[in-house]
């Protein structure tokens, strides 16, 4: 767990002779994708459509005020038939030609469905606009040493009945010697808001029955863990249920500091004024 992961893989494991099987998947994995790679893919299967047909109706012919032999007009019709545009320069006049045309307009359905349910698919996947402070912070609140992490929702409206859950993974060794990852639930502050609107700071008391009870910042780097931070809830425009990760790896832990208040003092409307771009930002505390 050395580096950080791809952004649209936060596993840290990297997997070999995994089962592949792209193109039984092929939704899904649009789906993941970025809208670039969907859109392409949708591009290029509309090409491979008119490319097909494009040679069929080279071969077969039949195309009127098409040039014989060429592969461009019969390329050109293909597109026309697709996108039922038919400006009337070329139309099929053979059996063969209005045959290939038929065909041609049902795969032209079957791809105009399949994208359009793709992309209005990826339109309506629920997302929640959530941000995580770049690193965990442990430091005495109210005399107990607590981890800290905060996050903060950028989307200007609230997640409802928002829950969050703190999971620290880490490498043991059971008494038959066996190593494995053994997970630990932490025992949070609060663990569920209401309304999440702006940002949370999510705390852990480090108590005796903690698994980072007597942990420090070297005890923690010469560790294999990570802490997983994991929140999901309601959103309050689309009333669908939207989530968000973060995982943290030992660097990212910092003993002895909290985070600088984003919060500022009333103006003189009264009004209290959040600062999204101080929520990375870190001050000195007590151990």
């Amino acid at each position: 767990m050395a580096k950080k992961p791809p952004a649209d893989d936060d596993s840290g494991i990297d997997i070999v002779h995994g089962p592949q099987d792209l193109f039984g998947d092929l939704y899904h994995v649009l789906l993941r994708a970025p809208w670039w790679v969907t859109l392409l893919a949708i591009s290029a299967l509309v090409l491979v459509v008119n490319l097909f047909f494009a040679l069929v109706y080279l071969f077969t012919g039949g195309i009127a005020g098409a040039r014989a032999g060429s592969f461009a007009d019969a390329f050109f019709f293909s597109v026309q038939t697709v996108g039922t545009i038919g400006y009337g320069a070329m139309y099929p006049q053979t059996t063969a030609a209005n045959l290939a045309m038929t065909v041609e307009s049902i795969a032209a359905l079957l791809v105009a469905a399949i994208s359009t349910g793709l992309v209005f698919a990826k339109f309506s996947i629920p997302r929640a606009k959530l941000e995580f402070a770049r690193n965990v912070v442990i430091f005495r609140y109210d005399g107990v040493p607590t981890l800290a992490i905060r996050l903060a929702n950028t989307r200007a409206n609230f997640i409802l009945e928002a829950t969050v859950k703190v999971t620290l993974s880490r490498a043991e060794v059971s008494k038959e010697g066996v190593p494995f990852y053994r997970m630990y639930d932490l025992r949070l502050v609060r663990d569920r808001s209401p309304a999440l609107g702006k940002s949370w700071q999510v705390l852990h008391p480090i108590l005796p029955e903690s698994p980072l009870h007597g942990a420090t910042e070297e005890s923690l780097r010469a560790q294999d863990i990570e802490i997983i931070v994991s929140v999901m809830g309601i959103d309050g425009t689309s009333s669908q249920t939207v989530h968000g990760r973060h995982r943290y790896l030992p660097e990212e832990m910092r003993f002895g500091f909290r985070y600088a208040d984003m919060l500022s003092p009333p103006g003189p409307d009264g009004r209290l004024t959040l600062d999204y771009a101080k929520l990375h930002e870190l001050t000195k505390a007590e151990r």
